[in-house]
């Protein structure tokens, strides 16, 4: 996960600092975690994971097996959340590879970084993007503050999409994988998609305010290291009502107490039989 500005973790998830001085913004991000169920994708993932590690280290296992069982189990257990980290950390320097050719910045040299940034460029060059007069904005902080969320656009980009080749304003999201189909897209991304794209107010780098532009289409890049596509995608009003009861959720979810006392019988009650109606 990237790290915008003002966002910074919390018990609950991330939330982001409101620099007008009001109350913290719950992430965009921070509301699809919470209340998008996810496990009918992931748990398949894992066990996956978990059974490849296995069958590929069997005779490296079985030997552990009796010498250190508890921290054999411990290690299966997070392979899991292991890759998860790793494709993370990766996911979050394409980001940043892609943000700092934008902006024409310095990119550090990273070996798994190149081939994901090679299709970015790729796609740019596909599209004849012109840096200076196509791209708006690149990782732009947006606030709907009336409703309480924040969240980061990883590109508001012009691109030639409308009738004629008529220039048409994009809110894309950049999504990284080793294994996924360039393809492919969760539903959840249209989530996103919306939530961003109805935002009320664009945060500057010097903390300066603007309206949020009118975005006209909206899509996922998904870089691969050899293959990228642009998915385009429905975030419209309709998408923007679902991530808003799912804010609602979160937002429930988030103040709800994890415990509340038991109760117990009170002392010297006699015992009674319910009598048959």
């Amino acid at each position: 996960m990237t790290n915008p500005k003002h966002a910074h973790d919390t018990p609950q998830g991330r939330y982001y600092s409101d620099p007008a001085g009001g109350p913290d913004l719950v992430s965009v991000t921070n509301v699809i975690d919470t209340a998008v169920n996810k496990s009918m994708a992931l748990v398949p993932w894992g066990v996956k994971l978990t059974v490849e590690y296995v069958l590929d280290n069997v005779v490296d296992i079985a030997r552990r097996v009796l010498l250190d069982r508890a921290g054999l189990t411990k290690e299966i257990k997070a392979i899991h959340r292991q890759v998860r980290e790793d494709a993370a950390d990766l996911g979050d320097r394409v980001h940043a590879a892609a943000e700092a050719r934008l902006l024409n910045a310095p990119i550090p040299d990273d070996p798994q970084v190149r081939p994901y940034l090679d299709q970015f460029d790729t796609w740019l060059a596909s599209w004849g993007v012109d840096f200076d007069e196509h791209v708006e904005a690149t990782e732009i902080t947006v606030l709907h503050r009336r409703l309480g969320y924040a969240g980061t656009g990883d590109l508001i980009i012009w691109l030639p999409t409308g009738p004629g080749g008529r220039l048409e304003l994009w809110l894309i999201d950049y999504k990284s994988s080793a294994t996924r189909r360039a393809s492919s897209v969760y539903p959840e991304n249209t989530l996103q998609l919306a939530a961003l794209r109805y935002a009320e107010t664009v945060l500057l780098p010097d903390d300066t305010e603007q309206p949020m532009p009118k975005i006209e289409r909206t899509g996922v890049l998904n870089l691969r290291a050899k293959s990228h596509a642009l998915v385009p995608m429905p975030a419209g009003r309709e998408a923007h009502r679902a991530f808003r009861g799912a804010l609602e959720t979160t937002r429930w979810l988030h103040a709800a107490k994890s415990s509340y006392p038991a109760l117990t019988a009170p002392e010297g009650v006699a015992r009674t039989t319910r009598k048959a109606a």
